[in-house]
């Protein structure tokens, strides 16, 4: 028996263009829908200027995914559009989901990211007299440092039922933006333990081609500047100058934050690394899971993130992970024994940690313990909680 029906709005949910896209939200949104009654509104941009390598025909405007029923209603996102960008979603929604409550009589909007999404699922709120959570997910900062895009941000948070964030870094941020701290409620992402296991180390590296001689650093993640490939190539050649025979595997396609490929190429080119450097492509969750269990080192050198995935799910597999200090990483690895976080942005202690990570003798099997003690069904439970409160004080101001 369902409590509340949930309405959750995402620009990121994964499509059948777009697989690779927003896997955290799909897995948080699986697991909610065996709690309560879930669906899905995932508007499909008609023309994504951010992302013209993606083509997107025969999305269908319904589909379903498992336990989820999938809405794909478009809408006109315009080029450099700012927070409009927000107000223009809206206007496609507003009609929409008001056709859809009466088929669907949602007690909760469930919004992720602050924008635009977040700032949509405000306008509607308030054209709908609906209750509406925004889960914080790691750009809004990034948005906040443009004027118009903070303050309609700083707007939508501060009428929101609830807040959820997935760091406690996000949660400050809610709070310095005008959320009561009782409103706010840290929900980090959880791990699919099914996928994401320690493969045979081994045996897995030789059907990969790994050599069992070759120390091994895989960076997982869409091929965009923001993901720091680029700084891993960097120190990947100043290592091997100093006679590390390390070789890179960086596993990921294209993402919607603009083409960076060719940069990555180019820095293996002048670094002469065409040898040592190897790119898989998307992969599906699966092999992604073989590459970091072969792994003696994963590596996550991003400028910005919330909860990066990748993290927990390089550990889950046994892999130790040196990562740069944004979102969550601090709270993934709290102690030297699963890995090493360093200054975003320093190349020197990028470079010194991935050398020493190399060096080191872990404990794999700890590792695995800590990077698998955290579900999406902890994830889906603790969501629920939450929602279940936004659409209870909805119910009563209505009353």
């Amino acid at each position: 028996m369902h409590d509340i029906k949930v309405l959750s709005l995402s620009t990121v949910f994964p499509n059948p263009a777009e697989e690779n896209l927003g896997p955290f939200i799909r897995h948080r949104l699986q697991h909610l829908a065996k709690l309560e009654s879930v669906e899905v509104v995932a508007p499909i941009a008609l023309i994504d200027y951010a992302d013209r390598a993606i083509r997107k025909p025969g999305i269908p405007v319904v589909r379903q995914d498992g336990p989820l029923r999938i809405h794909h209603p478009r809408w006109a996102y315009l080029p450099f559009g700012g927070y409009t960008s927000a107000f223009f979603l809206a206007a496609r929604l507003i009609p929409f989901l008001r056709a859809l409550r009466r088929e669907y009589p949602f007690d909760v909007i469930d919004s992720h990211f602050a924008h635009p999404a977040g700032i949509s699922a405000a306008l509607v709120g308030a054209a709908l007299q609906c209750p509406f959570t925004i889960t914080l997910r790691g750009n809004e900062t990034m948005h906040a440092q443009a004027r118009g895009r903070r303050r309609w941000i700083r707007w939508a948070l501060r009428r929101a039922a609830r807040v959820i964030t997935v760091s406690e870094s996000l949660r400050k941020f809610a709070i310095s933006n005008g959320v009561d701290e009782g409103r706010v409620r840290t929900v980090p992402n959880g791990v699919d333990a099914e996928l994401f296991y320690p493969r045979p180390y081994a045996e897995t590296r030789a059907r990969l081609g790994i050599s069992e001689h070759c120390p091994a650093i895989v960076s997982a993640g869409f091929l965009i500047e923001r993901k720091g490939h680029h700084r891993v190539i960097r120190a990947l050649s100043e290592m091997r100058r100093n006679g590390c025979g390390a070789e890179l595997w960086i596993v990921g396609g294209p993402g919607r934050e603009g083409q960076f490929e060719k940069e990555l190429h180019r820095e293996v080119s002048e670094r002469a690394l065409e040898s040592a450097v190897h790119f898989t492509g998307n992969v599906k969750p699966a092999l992604l899971a073989d590459y970091m269990s072969a792994a003696d080192v994963v590596c996550l050198a991003s400028s910005r993130e919330g909860w990066p995935n990748v993290v927990h799910e390089a550990q889950a597999c046994g892999a130790p992970v040196v990562a740069t200090d944004v979102g969550g990483v601090q709270d993934m690895i709290p102690r030297d024994e699963y890995g090493f976080v360093v200054a975003s942005g320093d190349q020197a202690a990028l470079t010194e940690a991935l050398g020493k990570a190399l060096e080191t003798r872990w404990d794999r099997t700890g590792i695995t313990a800590w990077g698998r003690a955290r579900s999406w069904q902890q994830v889906a439970a603790e969501t629920a909680d939450v929602l279940r409160q936004a659409a209870t004080e909805g119910r009563r101001k209505q009353s």
